[in-house]
């Protein structure tokens, strides 16, 4: 690193070897002191362009002309008059209006389950005439495709090319594959499952219903040789269609391998056969095996399987060598617990509903052994969810060191780090960042087992945690995508995207009448905005506009056109306000709120147990609050584009929802309608509740945590919120006790139990042992955002974005006596600690360039620190 220069340079776009950019990346480093403006400096193809300037070190504008398919950028900044940073290099990659491939298919598409169908090889034999200087593989499919160049793997993403919504947005991979060419005879393959694109949907296993039967893929070799010369080689009908080793594959199921099989020629491929989205490049970091884990221990069953527990829960799948003589079949099935004879039980991830019966999950993995000395399987078309893999096969022996769980994620980094005097709370920090990763296999999903959906809802709830622990920049934008290009006609958010089951070209199915609810379709606005204050993404906002204002216009006109039934009921005519209330049309509520018991202690599942009341139940409260968040954001989000006009109309419109919830909701005693711990969270965090009302309504909320037994009460929507509100209106020392809580529900009883990831329900093992929905549903880990905003105290300060300022405000509680953290920002990295000791308080930390903050002391006390490292102290 050149001394006194800008660092991290960087651009806003993935890639796996490099980075690979559209036309007009987006330039960011770090920012030094005092800098007033910067020079940049950069060849494009060897060829220099002139020295541009920028006022910002972030997401700055390119300021070059437009990249052209397949270019090299170097490119540098500095402060005018110092040293040069260190180069950064990307390339662009192939715009789809230079594409010159066509869609091969396979001769025969197969029949069958779709995920479950066979692996389809495809060959090109390529004869180079010399030396190879330079060569890049541009490639992507309809499904899930690997690469091989004289057998050499291309790159190190898995899954390419990821889920989207395909009928509008298609991603491709670039990779440099010189060095596995060579003068001569060369041979191409590429292989492809089903993938995302002909797999299964969600819980019930539902075909996707994106285009046609057929898979596909599409890729372009372009070479520069020694001569001088240059060559495209490309997917048409020169190449050929083969049966692979691979006889079954589904991301859900599983995959079959069988190494026994000599690929078949089938014939030539089918070219031309399929239709598909523009290509163009992805904005996040590609998935790749990210790690790797022995078993802690492994089981011989008495039936004679043996059960190999990884120790943690994540998203990947078994590696397995010593694969036995040829022709001994080893099964591997994946689950994520134990019954008590210790062998793999999978049922509750079952799902069943009238009409479709009981639906199995069945993460099965299977290999025949080819005889092979130091032969490998592993099944890198599939992905699992599971902590425990059972492993059956006869006349084999099996040990610890022939099986590994390979962690297979989106390849995110690490931006948060947490720890404190207490070991539980770290272990949940920990348990909470597994959870997420778990379920950031290319989208964020609700689970990585069952249903494997990128649901709002979910997302909506953890993106303001999700920035705190990983760079989520690229990743979140990519869904956003898919977001976009699954909105209704009508404005409606889809309630999960990539939507497979394509609702706005199906109204019919049952899910497309309960599309559109509050805290779900308004990730639409809050995951943008929350974007926006953690990186200062303005450029997001803008790309975003259009779907947030007909998501909002939507909410509003149907609050002002439907009413829910108890209201029609009041009164034939609406009472004025009503025009603002949400109301009359799917709410998913609060959801999975703790469950009651019957008098013999069983849970009662709301839902299950009478799913008309559940449906019909008036949510207007809930969604009502939603739409004044939104119409809020909305308007705060105008003021930073520019758009006076309509900031102006949604602040009215935000304020007419705020009169017309409290006339609905509120009562002058401060008290909600629904009295429930969630209405008082969310009322409270979202501002629902006058200044002169909040203390009482606090105040409530105690009592109504205290009546739990000291258990809190919140579901789905409010319960990341429900510690931090505590902690705001001067009830820290309740917050702090319903974080130790050990009894059901919390959090620390989930541990307790042996969570290693967080579960859907507080009950996901109960007291017999018994497992309950997904044990790694990933929501409720939000909490662990308290142990950097309260515990640790670390926040951005009120109005500033992408952390140009911060507050450090320790909230120490719980008997803990030290805490230390870290965050990576788009200025560096602030550090941060505190320590307690006979009444007094130590805080340190260190502030990175262009940054400011405020250290707040328990007792008041108020310092501000500048960059380079502070220490403050104090009393309690």
């Amino acid at each position: 690193m050149t001394e006194n220069a800008p660092s991290g340079l960087r651009i806003d776009a993935g890639g796996d070897q490099f980075a690979v950019s559209g036309e007009r990346p987006r330039l960011s480093w770090l920012p030094l002191n005092g800098a007033e403006g910067y020079e940049l400096a950069a060849d494009i193809d060897g060829i220099e362009q002139p020295i541009a300037t920028a006022t910002t070190h972030r997401l700055t504008a390119w300021p070059w002309r437009d990249l052209a398919s397949g270019e090299q950028v170097r490119w540098r900044v500095r402060t005018p008059g110092t040293a040069w940073s260190d180069e950064h290099v990307f390339e662009s990659g192939l715009f789809d209006q230079d594409w010159t491939a066509q869609w091969i298919s396979p001769a025969d598409p197969g029949h069958g389950t779709y995920g479950k169908r066979p692996g389809h090889l495809f060959r090109r034999e390529v004869a180079i005439a010399d030396e190879v200087v330079a060569a890049r593989l541009y490639s992507t499919a309809l499904g899930v495709y690997e690469a091989f160049v004289n057998g050499q793997r291309v790159g190190s993403a898995e899954l390419s090319p990821g889920t989207t919504s395909y009928d509008k947005t298609l991603y491709a991979q670039a990779a440099d594959v010189t060095d596995a060419l060579r003068a001569g005879d060369n041979l191409l393959e590429l292989i492809v499952t089903d993938g995302w694109y002909l797999g299964q949907i969600g819980a019930f296993h539902a075909p996707a219903a994106w285009r046609g039967e057929d898979v596909a893929v599409r890729a372009e070799l372009h070479l520069e040789l020694a001569d001088g010369s240059t060559e495209v080689v490309r997917t048409d009908g020169d190449w050929t269609s083969w049966s692979s080793t691979i006889v079954r594959a589904g991301l859900m199921d599983g995959q079959a391998t069988d190494l026994t099989v000599e690929p078949q020629l089938l014939g030539p491929v089918r070219v031309g056969v399929v239709s598909a989205a523009p290509v163009s490049w992805s904005p996040a970091p590609p998935v790749r095996r990210v790690g790797e884990r022995a078993p802690q221990k492994l089981t011989r069953l008495g039936s004679g399987a043996w059960i190999a527990d990884f120790g943690q829960n994540a998203s990947g799948w078994t590696r397995l060598t010593n694969l036995g003589p040829r022709g001994v079949r080893t099964v591997i099935e994946h689950g994520e617990h134990l019954d008590p004879a210790g062998d793999l039980d999978m049922s509750h991830l079952d799902s069943e509903r009238e009409g479709d019966g009981l639906v199995v999950l069945d993460q099965r993995d299977e290999v025949v052994s080819a005889g092979e000395t130091g032969a490998v399987f592993e099944p890198r078309h599939t992905v699992h969810g599971y902590q425990y893999a059972r492993i059956t096969r006869e006349n084999a022996p099996l040990t610890a060191d022939d099986v590994r769980m390979i962690v297979v994620n989106t390849d995110l980094t690490p931006t948060g780090s947490f720890r404190c005097s207490d070991d539980d709370l770290n272990r949940l920090h920990e348990v909470a960042a597994w959870s997420f990763l778990g379920n950031a296999v290319d989208i964020p999903t609700d689970c990585p087992q069952r249903e494997r959906l990128g649901w709002t809802g979910d997302y909506q709830v953890f993106a303001s945690t999700a920035v705190r622990l990983f760079d989520v920049h690229g990743f979140t934008r990519k869904w956003l995508q898919s977001v976009r290009d699954d909105q209704l006609d009508d404005g409606r958010i889809a309630n999960f995207s990539p939507d497979g089951r394509q609702v706005k070209h199906h109204p019919d199915l049952q899910i497309a009448q309960m599309t559109g609810s509050a805290g779900w379709g308004d990730a639409a606005v809050h995951v943008p905005w929350v974007l926006y204050e953690a990186y200062g993404d303005r450029d997001e906002l803008a790309a975003n506009w259009d779907t947030m204002t007909r998501w909002v216009e939507w909410a509003l006109e149907t609050a002002r056109t439907r009413r829910h039934p108890s209201r029609v009921q009041r009164s034939a005519e609406p009472l004025p306000h009503e025009e603002f209330l949400w109301d009359g049309s799917f709410h998913w509520g609060e959801w999975c709120e703790p469950k009651l018991r019957t008098p013999e202690g069983e849970l009662i599942d709301p839902v299950a147990d009478n799913p008309m009341a559940w449906f019909v139940e008036d949510k207007g409260e809930i969604g009502t609050a939603f739409l004044y968040r939104s119409v809020s954001e909305l308007a705060g989000i105008a003021q930073v584009l520019g758009r006076t006009a309509d900031a102006d109309r949604y602040d009215e419109l935000a304020r007419r929802v705020l009169d017309a919830w409290r006339t609905e909701f509120l009562r002058p005693d401060g008290r909600t309608v629904k009295d429930t711990q969630a209405a008082y969270v969310r009322a409270l965090t979202f501002g629902l509740i006058p200044d002169e009302l909040r203390a009482a309504s606090a105040s409530r909320l105690v009592d109504l945590v205290r009546a739990a037994g000291t258990h809190l009460g919140t579901g789905f929507l409010s319960t990341a919120d429900l510690l931090p509100i505590l902690a705001a209106t001067g009830h820290a020392d309740l917050a702090y006790e319903l974080l130790f809580q050990r009894t059901s529900p919390s959090w620390l009883g989930m541990l307790d139990r042996g969570a290693t990831t967080i579960w859907e329900d507080w009950d996901g093992v109960d007291e017999n042992g018994a497992a309950h929905e997904s044990l790694n549903h990933y929501s409720k880990g939000a909490v662990v955002r308290f142990l950097h905003t309260h515990l640790l105290g670390l926040d951005q300060a009120p109005g500033s974005v992408a952390w140009e300022s911060f507050v450090l405000r320790p909230v120490p509680g719980g008997g803990v006596t030290w805490a230390d953290g870290s965050y990576t920002t788009p200025q560096g990295t602030i550090e941060a600690s505190w320590s307690i000791k006979d009444g007094h308080i130590v805080v340190t930390g260190r502030v990175p360039a262009a940054t400011t903050g405020t250290v707040v002391l328990p007792d008041g006390t108020t310092v501000p620190v500048g960059t380079g490292g502070f220490r403050v102290s104090g009393s309690l």
